[in-house]
């Protein structure tokens, strides 16, 4: 008995010193500094945001990616000819069922998160920020609270987590792109009646699916928006920043911006994790962490500034109107002299093809350019 006694005791400390060693591993684990911070330690330790607004300044240059099922209709519906090619649900009119079908067809089978990473790497490039929801709603993500994402296409693939795993092996920083203000897909969203700035197409009759006057509650979208937004802050790993989009629609309503409760999320946001800088556009709230604006803005900022333009001539998700005239690599290194002349960084946009591949141009000009950043 005393034997068995023993055994059992030895068993239990076995255990104990088991769960004490995982539950150490976790903790240390949870504390580890993400990979695109490393250098940063010292600062990191101290204060994770401050830590990452000095690692994005001395960062310069970020890949962006519009990538999604506008992606397929490569800039057209038809006869008509969406300028830029990510908003042709609106320009073309076209009804949330019908855009829906696109999903049929999105394999994504030529889209590697590897290749795309290491391009970025060779480029000189510090981060990535990648359109996981974009205005039309589909998700390149695999989300709960819909079933308008990747992972229920012909695809079959969560591209933010392929794309978010790379990032961490390499040392680049994840951004998430997020439409914030749009969204033509969820009943709920902003709708015309009551908002400014192109919140849903103009559909005549109107669109059955949508909600309107008394039935329609923004707050379930607003829940919405912060249920998905927990989910790419807890199931991706160490998120450099969220790039919300779609400011039109608050800053064209400002009486009712309370209502997109915009604060709120930021605070939610920061409280997943602390590190993670957030922005939306030239900003709404003026709390934001950095501005983004587009291509030819020449104003000033208070805080970090980030220029984004684009590969293609014009639009950002791939336009077949657009497969001449890519940048050259003395017109990408100009940019990059301009933005550096503003102490900004640039956030450089590639239109993957509709199979996910990236323009040939895009690859030889990227790479020239890291060659001459390195010289």
């Amino acid at each position: 008995m005393m034997k068995r006694i023993i055994n059992i005791s030895s068993i239990l400390v076995g255990m104990l010193i088991l769960l004490v060693g995982i539950t150490s591993c976790q903790k240390q684990s949870k504390n580890e500094i993400p990979s695109y911070l490393k250098g940063y330690e010292e600062a990191y330790s101290e204060n994770p945001r401050a830590a990452a607004l000095k690692w994005f300044e001395e960062a310069k240059f970020g890949m962006f990616i519009h990538y999604g099922l506008f992606s397929l209709t490569e800039g057209y519906w038809g006869d008509v000819h969406s300028k830029p090619a990510e908003w042709v649900q609106l320009r073309a009119l076209i009804r949330p069922d019908a855009y829906a079908k696109l999903a049929d067809k999105f394999t994504a089978e030529n889209f590697d998160a590897d290749f795309i990473t290491d391009l970025a790497v060779d480029a000189g490039m510090k981060y990535i920020n990648i359109t996981t929801r974009h205005h039309d709603g589909f998700c390149l993500f695999d989300t709960e609270y819909t079933d308008f994402k990747s992972t229920n296409s012909a695809a079959k693939r969560d591209l933010v987590a392929e794309l978010a795993e790379q990032c961490q092996k390499k040392g680049l920083g994840i951004f998430f792109y997020y439409s914030h203000g749009r969204d033509w897909k969820h009943p709920h969203s902003p709708n015309r009646e009551e908002w400014g700035g192109n919140p849903k197409p103009n559909y005549n009759p109107r669109e059955e699916s949508y909600k309107y006057g008394e039935e329609h509650d923004l707050q379930l979208y607003v829940e919405y928006m912060k249920n998905q937004m927990t989910e790419l802050l807890t199931n991706y790993g160490p998120v450099a920043g969220i790039w919300l989009d779609g400011r039109a629609v608050p800053n064209s309503t400002p009486e009712k911006v309370d209502e997109l409760k915009i604060q709120e999320l930021y605070d939610h946001i920061h409280a997943l994790q602390p590190q993670v800088l957030v922005s939306y556009k030239q900003g709404v709230l003026g709390t934001e962490d950095f501005k983004a604006p587009e291509r030819h803005f020449t104003g000033e900022s208070d805080v970090p500034l980030e220029i984004c333009n684009t590969m293609q001539p014009y639009a950002w998700g791939y336009d077949r109107d657009n497969d001449v005239g890519h940048k050259t690599p003395d017109e990408v290194m100009e940019m990059l002299d301009h933005t550096k002349k503003m102490k900004a960084n640039l956030l450089l946009n590639i239109g993957p093809l509709p199979n996910g591949s990236v323009f040939p141009d895009d690859i030889i000009t990227l790479k020239e350019v890291g060659k001459r950043l390195t010289h």
